[in-house]
């Protein structure tokens, strides 16, 4: 994409339309926090569980955008979501419930599922009340998906055995379903081959959610143990065999969103508001000044990526650069304000601001972790440069 096109979609995004859109969302948010309805907070979009919000979203439209109105959603553009889910994350909104359903699993199983499935999860997705996970890391795996042990044993009628554990599942213990990816055919040797997808109720007598406790006490991972797990024939997603070119597909959609910059937004306009009142030094008016900067320069390289999917595109380097470089941004952040102020992190007492600043300190040992980790990207990065 030429850098004048470039230009003008990004330009064409903010059409009169999408700026109303945008000052719907800042005025209901706006509302919320004034009625002390959720405390603006680092990392919401991971932590901050609210069925209650997330339906109040689906209510209003703002959740299955890009869902068709056959299947309960609402017809909308990738952009117009863009301009929903930046607002949410600016505003530390708690949307952890709904965001892996909303974020990718809508547009995975628009891309790859049967009628049956569409019709069966992509309403509730859009009325924000089925929440999803995501079952891919492993213990020993780490980042590299390809060596998933995890198998899926096809039986005589169609139906699969399931027995294998995943790891550091985010939201597994409020979620309704997980999108699993394991072996159905060949070894573990075979990396990418022989690796499917499988929507799995996780309400189910065989499969055990263990809780992993995060550093700061609380609970939004998880081991998810499947003990030959039985399900249906209907559990398939996409094509036998063809999993792995399905992930790569949905992990655009994943590492290129704006939560991959905006994390630690809440705690960047709060550092601000912060400055303003109590007055900011040079350094600390320069530090300001280029963290916005930065902010900026991520969203634009954000918003490309959506107008890439928009497209039909598979912008998987671009998504992996976002992911990369916004996660990196978002620790960036934590440290340069620490740096600049002598308040002390708190997890409990002090004001907002250093509850704000403590509770952004214990989340940044996974920013660069999630969605593959730095050294992962940055090599999917160079082979799509044709560096390795």
């Amino acid at each position: 994409m030429s850098e004048a096109t470039y230009e003008h979609r990004t330009h064409a995004a903010e059409t009169e339309e999408s700026r109303h859109l945008r000052a719907q969302v800042r005025d209901f948010l706006h509302d919320r926090l004034e009625a002390g309805a959720f405390v603006a907070a680092p990392d919401n979009w991971m932590s901050g569980f609210d069925p209650e919000f997330s339906a109040e979203l689906g209510r209003r439209g703002w959740l299955g955008m890009t869902v068709p109105h056959r299947y309960g959603g609402h017809g909308r553009s990738l952009l117009e979501r863009f301009v929903v889910t930046e607002e949410l994350l600016a505003c530390g909104a708690p949307v952890a419930a709904h965001w892996i359903a909303d974020r990718q699993m809508a547009p995975g199983i628009l891309a790859h599922g049967t009628e049956e499935q569409k019709h069966r999860y992509l309403p509730g997705i859009a009325a924000g009340e089925l929440f999803f996970a995501i079952g891919m890391s492993e213990p020993d795996a780490g980042s590299d998906l390809a060596s998933v042990r995890t198998k899926a044993i096809a039986r005589a009628d169609g139906s699969w055995t399931i027995s294998g554990t995943k790891v550091w599942t985010t939201g597994a213990h409020v979620a309704h379903a997980m999108v699993l990816l394991a072996r159905t055919d060949g070894a573990p040797g075979d990396r990418h081959a022989g690796l499917s997808q499988l929507l799995v109720d996780l309400d189910h007598p065989d499969i055990e959610v263990r809780p992993l406790r995060s550093i700061d006490g609380g609970h939004h991972f998880n081991e998810v143990v499947f003990h030959d797990a039985h399900v249906g024939p209907d559990a398939l997603l996409g094509h036998r065999g063809e999993g792995w070119a399905q992930v790569m597909s949905e992990l655009a959609y994943e590492r290129s969103g704006p939560e991959r910059y905006l994390s630690t937004m809440p705690l960047l306009r709060a550092w601000a508001r912060y400055l303003r009142d109590t007055g900011a030094t040079a350094h600390q008016r320069t530090t300001l000044g280029t963290l916005t900067a930065q902010a900026w320069a991520l969203r634009r390289m954000s918003l490309a990526v959506t107008t890439q999917l928009a497209a039909g595109r598979r912008p998987d380097v671009l998504a992996a650069m976002v992911k990369d470089l916004g996660s990196t941004f978002e620790g960036d952040v934590v440290e340069a304000i620490r740096a600049c102020t002598d308040i002390e992190p708190r997890r409990t007492g002090g004001d907002d601001f250093a509850r704000m600043l403590g509770a952004a300190v214990l989340h940044t040992p996974a920013f660069t972790l999630r969605g593959g980790t730095n050294e992962i990207l940055r090599g999917i990065v160079a082979r799509g440069m044709g560096l390795r």
